[in-house]
């Protein structure tokens, strides 16, 4: 069965950082696409970046760029997106995703 559980979000004051991490299971995330969305109060969802089968990360976000990284852990089966210099606009709900499955979502709030 396939299963991705978001966690890591909080209360975070502007500059601050946080590491979301989504666990996975019942599938390996080194073979297939992964990637982050967000989704912002009264705002569609909308896609961070991703990290394909070879480990490359890519950031589709122009306010990503720069201050957000995806990375995963193979053995713990654990996808990452480390998020630095947080600005009150990074607050929501953030995804994780492999194909048609999504995790329940772990909430960001940054708030000074």
């Amino acid at each position: 069965q396939v299963q991705l559980v978001e966690s890591g979000g909080g209360l975070v004051q502007p500059g601050g950082s946080l590491r979301l991490s989504c666990l996975c299971s019942g599938f390996s995330i080194k073979s297939w696409l992964m990637e982050w969305y967000r989704q912002a109060p009264g705002k569609q969802r909308e896609l961070l970046g991703m990290m394909s089968t070879d480990g490359t990360d890519k950031n589709y976000s122009e306010t990503m760029k720069g201050r957000f990284t995806i990375s995963r852990d193979n053995a713990k089966n654990t996808l990452y997106l480390q998020m630095n210099n947080l600005t009150a606009e990074d607050t929501g709900l953030y995804y994780c995703r492999q194909h048609d499955f999504w995790g329940q979502g772990t909430q960001v709030t940054v708030v000074s």
